[in-house]
């Protein structure tokens, strides 16, 4: 509240200030007029004439000489009107009115300069002459209704060559009969004596609706643009609908000295009816503001707004919106004070202080309609303004207030969240964190365990149980030293295989198998077996760790030791090849084969746990023997991962 508050000061102070340079610098173009460089006109001789129809002024009075007894009238002069039924469909067939105001301006010194005739304002539902010592020097071609009148004119009186500054200025009024024909006190004098007053008159009750809502559009188009990317944010949406309603409501305040793109009739429907428009969706509006739906209240504002847009439509036997805009106005006023008081009241519940603001703001300036009732009937001095595009110009600044003060409060908002969600982030990144090491270390536990109890299971199975066998067998004298010293060496090399399979290998299998050609190669030279190294490059294996390595090494280590003591061979052979989405290692020899069938009946242990291995890493094993000899093949896959269906063959040779 005080945020809102102190702004609202600031731009209230600031306002004033502009205002109070703008009356200082207006009382300073005052101070240095010479009184006698201009003449104020306030009285005026007038005549009125019934017509039919609206017809071409004519270029000279003296063709057309006014009839009738002229009448000395105060300026400014703005008869009581009385509203015709009718509009205005043909208007060469209309009842109309010519009212001649005639002044004399005495003896105006010729200077450097032209002079100026300065109209503020003047009223004419038809059209304007002006002349100059019985020379037509102006002409409105405007529409008849919708013409300008809310421009003043700034005329020359002798800016052509070889004229003299006019005696007598005649303005000729044509309008329709019961409306329009009023006409402002006249200025004539010198133009630099003049122009501020007609510039500043020009500005405040032209350009300045012009440019505010200009700008109120502007911004509006720019929420269209949001609202089409956040369709739910329909505050943006109405915002559209309030700038480019004010837009046309107040387009009849700076435009007209041209003609229009579209009839009379039709600019006074959209006049009429936009304030309708504006008022509805001001309402809704402020409802997004306050949030508190008024569900009986919206569809009284939507009747009336629909009613009224329907029933002024310009079609035939329809009343023109223009004539009957005074009735209209009247239920469009007790509308909007109803609408505006409840959006005060339910936007001070809520303590929505944008709400209270311009809602405030909307019922103080819907009043503002009755001054502009009364001078648009002539009942008080038409040459005020119009309070109601002023209005739209604190309508703009109030909502482009209220839009930017919800864009600094959602960017907030959303800094906030993003302060708030970046903690949590630290939070649970820190969380994570410590859960990670955590795992981590638990994870290197019980690696080192699983790793721990591998390597004992493997030394049981392995050397654990060729020393006991080995044990038992001395101790039952049945083995010499040679014997013993065979059986330790063979321990030595499944120690040192263990060992072996603990280096890091990088998925490479020739480093593995160059590994276990140096474990076994004095074994084999001391057996007298030559040994056929024809290894190839092979694809890496991803799987390949070290405890898969291990189950490798026992496999192939399995067969030397097969051939070593049963076979009798002189030679074997060690290849690869990659085959069959993976990659073959064959062991074969020269001995004298064996009966794999009857080896497998027997449950020879080291065949079975060359199986179970290959298994483990889902791998396939397979023999082929006969009296040539005795080949084992080994295939590995190409992708890590037990093979659920992988079955194990055995293609024996049964011996010649």
């Amino acid at each position: 509240m005080k945020l809102v508050t102190r702004d609202y000061w600031r731009a209230s102070w600031i306002s004033l200030g502009l205002a109070a340079l703008f009356v200082a610098l207006l009382a300073g173009a005052q101070a240095l007029e010479t009184p006698t460089s201009y003449l104020h006109i306030t009285r005026a001789e007038v005549l009125s004439e019934e017509t039919r129809g609206f017809m071409p002024p004519p270029y000279a009075l003296a063709a057309l000489e006014p009839r009738g007894e002229w009448t000395a009238r105060e300026l400014p002069h703005a008869p009581r009107l009385h509203h015709p039924t009718g509009g205005l469909p043909q208007p060469d067939a209309a009842l109309t009115q010519i009212i001649w105001y005639k002044v004399t301006t005495g003896d105006l010194a010729p200077i450097p300069a032209p002079h100026y005739l300065y109209i503020p304002r003047w009223k004419s539902d038809g059209t304007i002459a002006v002349y100059g010592d019985g020379r037509l020097l102006y002409q409105s071609h405007a529409n008849l209704q919708w013409n300008g009148s809310n421009r003043p004119l700034w005329i020359a009186l002798d800016e052509t060559a070889g004229a003299r500054p006019p005696r007598e200025i005649v303005i000729r009024i044509q309008h329709l009969a019961g409306i329009g024909g009023a006409l402002s006190s006249l200025w004539v004098g010198d133009g630099d004596a003049l122009r501020w007053r007609y510039l500043t008159r020009d500005w405040l009750q032209a350009q300045l609706p012009f440019m505010s809502s200009a700008a109120f559009l502007a911004l509006g188009v720019f929420s269209l643009a949001v609202w089409l990317k956040r369709r739910g944010e329909k505050l943006y949406l109405l915002f559209f609908v309030i700038s480019a309603a004010a837009w046309i409501r107040t387009l009849h305040y700076h435009i007209g000295l041209d003609r229009l793109p579209v009839s009379d009739e039709w600019f006074g429907w959209l006049t009429v009816n936009s304030l309708f428009w504006l008022i509805t969706g001001t309402h809704l509006f402020l409802e997004q503001i306050h949030q508190h739906r008024q569900a009986w209240l919206n569809r009284a504002a939507f009747a009336v707004t629909i009613a009224c847009s329907i029933l002024t439509l310009p079609l035939p036997g329809l009343p023109d919106a223009t004539l009957v805009a005074p009735l209209i106005y009247v239920a469009l006023l007790a509308l909007a004070d109803m609408a505006f008081a409840a959006d005060l009241w339910h936007s001070w519940q809520s303590r929505s202080h944008n709400g209270m603001l311009s809602a405030g703001w909307c019922l103080f300036s819907t009043q503002f309609g009755v001054h502009d009732w009364l001078l648009q009937n002539n009942l008080v001095s038409i040459e005020g303004l119009f309070l109601g595009a002023y209005a739209n110009v604190g309508a703009f600044f109030l909502f482009t207030y209220v839009m930017f003060r919800r864009y600094i409060d959602a960017h907030a908002e959303v800094e906030r969240v993003n302060a708030s969600l970046e903690e949590r982030l630290h939070q649970r990144e820190a969380e994570l964190t410590t859960i990670h090491r955590h795992l981590r270390e638990v994870g290197q536990r019980e690696l080192l365990n699983r790793e721990r109890q591998r390597l004992l299971q493997d030394m049981h199975d392995g050397l654990g149980s060729s020393l006991v066998s080995a044990l038992r067998v001395v101790e039952h004298g049945q083995l010499n030293e040679n014997e013993v010293a065979q059986v330790l060496r063979g321990c030595i090399d499944d120690l040192k295989l263990t060992i072996d399979s603990m280096e890091p290998l990088d998925a490479d299998l020739l480093l593995l198998l160059a590994t276990l050609r140096f474990r076994l190669a004095p074994r084999l030279e001391a057996s007298g077996i030559a040994l056929r190294w024809q290894v190839r490059d092979v694809p890496p294996l991803a799987w390949l760790d070290q405890r898969n390595a291990l189950h490798i090494l026992r496999i192939l280590q399995e067969a030397f030791t097969n051939i070593i003591k049963h076979t009798q061979a002189h030679e074997i052979r060690v290849a690869t090849e990659e085959k069959s989405d993976g990659v073959v290692v064959t062991v074969s020899d020269d001995g004298q084969g064996f009966d794999i069938e009857q080896a497998m009946r027997k449950g020879g242990k080291g065949l079975t746990n060359q199986l179970r291995r290959a298994e483990a890493i889902g791998a396939k094993v397979s023999w082929e023997s006969s009296g040539a000899g005795t080949c084992f093949s080994l295939w590995l896959p190409a992708k890590g991962g037990r093979v659920p269906d992988a079955k194990q063959t055995v293609q024996p040779k049964n011996l010649s």
